[in-house]
């Protein structure tokens, strides 16, 4: 057995002693990123200092499934143009294990060996900033990220096997792409940007007096459909109101759906909608945004992270997942590319009839459109089968929703068994894991009834995130030889940016991977994912 050493001089270089050391591609091979910002390797005893073009190298060469701390590493790497093909995220796989946030390298050392976890110097990190080690942590490099990838292997094969392994795997392999999502960005054009914002919320103040002006302006254009005299704040709820009370339009609160059915009598109401939505451009996706976010090459960019550290959906910075789909617009291919854009279709309740096995669902997932066999088998309209579906798996017990969900009992008693257990556990506290094996954790105070809605849930949207993953991961390994990059993970829906002509094949790969992941993710192949692949110059082209 080879050892790895600390000195580069007078050794072979990276990929011959891996090779030496009896690695073989798909092998863990520790990699850490040091205080100093070098990269040290491990695979056998001892650790080798190695560059980022080495590790480059070495997993074109090799290709090792690289242990990383976390995406910190990935992060560095991308910046130095490497790009790994895999890997094992330790604070990742640690997060799916045990639920949470928390998985800095020092708390998940401590974790698997049992250990009181250390504490933090300073207040709870955000979901992009790792927590700072304390004084006193061991340091931890490359041998022992190692260790501690192969405890949470061990783990993972003892407690469910393969579709957990399976899982650690595509929930590493995101946080690789997360890295490279925040390297690219998402391609906006700032030209249309400017134009839209314009549009929406008035020119680019050029002043505190200016930009107060553009303000009251967008306020009197709801202002003017009102008799009243009074001095009104939009932004005061209670002044809204009071405001509308004036009207005759009398309302418990202003919250947007209370006042949709009055808006097509109203003009005043009408105006306060739409006046509402420009708000939120201009507070939130505003001229300071674009300045901040936007880069001079065209190009958005946020952190992004693979776990939101509850039920395991992926999360960016930078308002990535919650623009506005009016600005959708301004996302546009650059010169010579398209976009391609994949959106799952009816994920959720396709993921319920996997995880829980009900094999009447599962034969409901056929069809290109589920809610009309499942509309069939209840007896009622399509409308009245998905608000059914909708009811069971966010608990709604009462209205319209919740009568359609009692009807599901029958029709489908293995699901909703599914979604009623994961309830039942909510309410008494006791913590759920999901198909994929991502503890999440229902200890703690709260409403009992609340924690059973989030319960069951939970179990569908974390198994629904999971399943996402799997495809967006097999889709950046799939499409790498056609240049294609994915700029953007929203959710069920992701988005390519490539070469024109290479866009139809793109589209074309995007669909098998999906085949692919299913059945990676699903091997008992009862149920049919479907999703929606257009080719568009802009995003706001795709259908929603």
């Amino acid at each position: 057995m080879v050892e790895l050493v600390g000195d580069n001089e007078g050794v072979a270089d990276l990929s011959e002693v891996l090779t030496a050391a009896g690695v073989r591609p798909g092998d863990l091979v520790g990699l850490a990123l040091g205080a100093d910002g070098a990269l040290s390797v491990a695979a056998t005893a001892g650790e080798r200092a190695a560059s980022a073009a080495e590790v480059g190298d070495t997993d074109r060469e090799v290709r090792p499934r690289w242990v990383l701390w976390s995406q910190d590493t990935a992060r560095v790497l991308t910046g130095h143009g490497v790009r790994l093909a895999t890997c094992w995220d330790v604070a990742a796989v640690h997060r799916l294990l045990s639920g949470g946030w928390r998985a800095e390298p020092a708390f998940v050392w401590a974790s698997l060996h049992g250990e009181p976890p250390p504490e933090l110097s300073a207040g709870e990190p955000d979901l992009f900033s790792a927590a700072d080690e304390g004084p006193g942590t061991p340091t931890l490099g490359a041998a022992e990220a190692l260790t501690a990838a192969r405890m949470q292997l061990a783990s993972l094969e003892g407690d469910g096997g393969g579709n957990r392994v399976s899982t650690a795997r595509s929930e590493s392999t995101a946080e690789l792409l997360c890295a490279e999502l925040a390297a690219d960005g998402l391609p906006v054009d700032r030209a249309v940007a400017e134009d839209m914002l314009t549009e929406l919320i008035g020119p680019r103040p050029r002043g505190p007096a200016d930009a107060a002006a553009i303000r009251a302006a967008r306020d009197e254009r709801v202002l003017r459909h009102s008799l009243s005299t009074t001095v009104t704040d939009l932004r005061s709820p209670a002044q809204v109101k009071a405001l509308l009370a004036m009207e005759g339009i009398d309302v418990p609160d202003t919250r947007a759906h209370r006042l949709e059915e009055f808006k097509d009598r109203s003009p005043l109401v009408a105006a306060l909608l739409e006046w509402r939505k420009a708000e939120r451009i201009a507070t939130t996706y505003g001229y300071g945004w674009l300045d901040e976010c936007l880069g001079p090459d065209g190009r958005l960019r946020g952190a992004w992270t693979g776990c939101d550290g509850a039920a395991g959906r992926m999360t960016a910075s930078s308002g990535l997942h919650n623009m506005p789909a009016v600005l959708r617009r301004a996302v546009l291919a650059e010169e010579g590319h398209l976009l391609v854009r994949a959106d799952l279709g009816q994920i959720e309740p396709r993921v319920l009839a996997a995880v829980s096995g009900d094999k009447a669902l599962a034969a409901a997932t056929r069809a290109d459109d589920m809610y009309l066999p499942v509309a069939a088998e209840l007896g009622v309209d399509r409308p009245t089968a998905k608000v059914a579906m909708i009811a069971a798996m966010y608990g709604q017990t009462t209205g319209h929703g919740g009568e359609a969900a009692r009807r599901m009992r029958s029709a489908y008693p293995v699901a909703m068994g599914y979604l009623d257990a994961a309830d039942r556990s909510g309410r008494s506290h006791r913590d759920l894991r999901t198909y994929g094996g991502r503890l999440i954790r229902m200890s703690g105070g709260g409403n009992d009834g609340a924690r059973g809605r989030y319960g069951r849930n939970a179990v569908i949207q974390g198994a629904a995130a999971e399943l996402f993953k799997m495809w967006a991961v097999t889709v950046r390994a799939r499409t790498a030889q056609l240049d294609a990059r994915i700029v953007l993970c929203l959710h069920d829906e992701l988005l390519l940016h490539v070469l024109a002509g290479n866009a139809e094949r793109t589209a074309e790969q995007v669909g098998a991977c999906l085949a692919e992941a299913a059945g990676r993710w699903a091997p008992a192949g009862q149920v049919r994912f479907i999703a929606d692949i257009t080719t568009v110059r802009s995003w706001a082209d795709a259908k929603s």
